[in-house]
């Protein structure tokens, strides 16, 4: 895309994140989308690379990836726009989980950290990346031996921040206490190594367990929090249909909030969202009220929806110049919890 079409655009805000000052704009992009985990039949390459043109365009420098999206593909993709536009984007991506057949698992070797970010360098085209997440911690490899080979690629210039993405639900709930207790024990550790810049972790309308725990603790320790799934894996968005069914290949196939019965059941959520996007102005989508709401909960915070089309991508840009009333947010935190769960 040509600078002439990049000037149309309004950029997004700004925020500054972490302790190192991260500077992005107020919405990113996940990219996963594009590759994997979400409707197959729909994943077009050249699409999505034009999707990830617009989300620069719009100021949404923040493009989050990963090695195991695909695998490899995602980080491929997200290459092809770095060796274009390696200035206008911040770039994050994860490691520690590989991809085999059917199932998944982490690998926190200090060894093999170091060779898979020269080979996320190579997928991205790019000679440094700007955040680096652990993804999951391996369960044979003490936290701080990994973290360490993190720490020694930001020394080496390979790395700019690093990031550690929060346990799933289903680890967190095997411990006792609230969800994140496990993650923020682990937090606590390496923070004794290295600096924590970033943690994400889910938060959306109808996912709030890191205003609990996760979210107070980043903010008192200027640690900045990217949103994943701030739109409920499209739920929030009001364009899918109960009972419409989702490909074999698709999460929300196997995920019980997804069922034709609790979307039905969680359908009050998408209407909450609409009332108020309604009252707000006739051109306000529900996805822009979630992200907003998203967004009200600090300015650390980033919220990363994925997206694969420019229409959705120019949609979420728009939440951050969305300002919602203290009457609009109590609104929206008023709205029920989500019905299904992993538990």
């Amino acid at each position: 895309m040509g600078c002439k079409e990049r000037e149309v655009h309004d950029q997004v805000e700004r925020r500054t994140i972490g302790a190192t000052a991260l500077e992005v704009g107020a919405v990113g992009l996940g990219c996963m989308p594009m590759s994997c985990a979400y409707s197959a039949s729909r994943q077009r390459g050249e699409e999505s690379v034009r999707a990830v043109h617009r989300a620069l365009d719009e100021g949404s420098s923040l493009l989050d990836t990963a090695d195991m999206y695909g695998p490899f593909t995602n980080e491929l993709l997200v290459g092809r726009v770095l060796r274009q536009r390696r200035a206008d984007a911040f770039v994050s991506t994860k490691v520690g989980l590989l991809v085999g057949d059917q199932h998944i698992v982490a690998n926190g070797r200090p060894g093999y950290v170091k060779r898979a970010c020269d080979a996320s360098l190579r997928r991205l085209q790019t000679d440094v990346i700007d955040l680096y997440h652990l993804h999951r911690a391996d369960p044979e490899v003490p936290v701080e031996e990994t973290w360490g080979a993190l720490a020694e690629l930001v020394q080496a210039g390979k790395v700019r921040a690093l990031g550690l993405s929060a346990m799933g639900a289903r680890a967190g709930r095997r411990s006792a206490g609230g969800l994140h207790d496990a993650t923020v024990r682990q937090l606590e550790r390496v923070q004794q190594v290295f600096p924590v810049s970033v943690v994400q972790a889910e938060l959306s309308v109808w996912s709030r367990e890191a205003l609990e725990t996760l979210l107070p603790w980043c903010a008192a320790r200027g640690i900045g929090f990217l949103a994943a799934m701030p739109l409920g894996n499209g739920f929030l968005t009001g364009t899918l249909t109960p009972g419409e069914g989702f490909e074999r290949e698709d999460l929300r196939a196997r995920h019980p909030r997804f069922t034709a019965e609790m979307m039905a059941a969680n359908q009050p959520i998408v209407a909450g969202l609409r009332r108020v996007a309604a009252r707000i102005g006739p051109d306000v989508s529900p996805a822009e009220v979630a992200l907003a709401w998203v967004l009200a909960q600090g300015r650390h915070v980033v919220p990363v929806p994925g997206a694969k089309h420019e229409r959705w991508v120019a949609q979420n840009a728009r939440a951050a110049r969305l300002r919602l009333s203290p009457a609009d947010l109590a609104e929206v935190a008023g709205l029920p919890r989500a019905q299904g769960s992993w538990d």
